[in-house]
């Protein structure tokens, strides 16, 4: 062929390529749209249904904070425990967990569901990931007692993450135990229903899973709503909600808190009340 000579085909091959580009581009525009709008459905879904845990807590027990944001971060810097987590759910989307466990963090709970009807739509992401970073992980239910039985959300529950397994990774599922996000306060049973309801999810785990649930709660909560004719505290590890430099006084049942979560700036941050290895045996079951 000559020198500067068009191929015979050129133009048709050109076509043809330009064409194929376009498609591609096209196509990766609308993988990118479809990807954009699967995040949207996702968030909305959060923002109707997820109650975060700890966030009611933080709305009728603020006033009883004793220290700053200031006087957090300073208490986070110098935790005597070298166990120390944090919790999410579907309002922080896609999480960092490289980033969290170069801070520090070893473990790390992840909501699951809430009620009977909301499952995390990140919840995989979270849960999965925070494992495959080395952490050890525990799922949680945000428990609505007025919308169905205990034992009901114990098996949604269940069957949308909350199960544990002994592969010393997994720690026992948590009911997330708070002021009524929608309502009354104690969603509207007297102490004897709710401790029934309670016993009656945490029954369900049990039989079904073989390890007693963690509880999680803040003690204002626990003595309006629940009170002291109970004995949970022989059997479920205590979670305690209380953003301060010090855990205070526990539940009625407890004298030992197992996790505190003693800050929610930027993002939940928990300490256990324990070594790593009491940890992992914990997991381990």
């Amino acid at each position: 062929m000559r020198s500067g000579t068009v191929p015979r085909h050129g133009p048709r091959r050109l076509t043809s390529v330009l064409a194929t580009c376009a498609l591609l581009i096209g196509s990766t525009a609308q993988q990118v749209a479809h990807a954009a709008d699967e995040a949207d459905e996702k968030d909305a879904q959060v923002r109707a249904h997820s109650t975060p845990m700890g966030s009611q807590i933080e709305r009728v027990e603020k006033s009883d904070r004793e220290s700053t944001s200031d006087e957090e971060s300073e208490a986070d810097a110098s935790r005597d425990s070298d166990v120390l987590g944090i919790d999410v759910s579907g309002w922080q989307r896609d999480v960092d967990w490289e980033y969290w466990w170069d801070e520090g963090k070893r473990f790390a709970f992840v909501k699951a569901t809430e009620g009977t009807g909301y499952t995390n739509p990140y919840f995989t992401q979270q849960y999965n990931g925070s494992y495959d970073v080395g952490m050890i992980r525990g799922a949680y239910h945000f428990a609505l007692p007025d919308r169905s039985s205990g034992a009901a959300q114990a098996n949604f529950f269940i069957d949308n993450g909350g199960l544990w397994s002994g592969d010393g990774k997994t720690l026992p599922g948590v009911a997330d135990l708070e002021y009524n996000p929608y309502g009354e306060d104690c969603y509207d049973k007297s102490e004897s229903e709710m401790v029934d309801w309670i016993q009656d999810f945490h029954d369900t785990y049990a039989d079904r899973t073989g390890r007693y649930p963690i509880f999680y709660t803040s003690t204002s909560w626990w003595e309006k709503c629940v009170g002291d004719e109970h004995d949970f505290g022989e059997t479920a590890p205590l979670w305690i909600a209380r953003y301060s430099d010090r855990v205070g006084d526990l539940p009625s049942g407890w004298h030992y808190h197992s996790f505190w979560q003693y800050t929610d700036d930027p993002i939940d941050k928990n300490e256990f009340n324990g070594t790593r290895s009491q940890l992992r045996a914990i997991a381990k079951g």
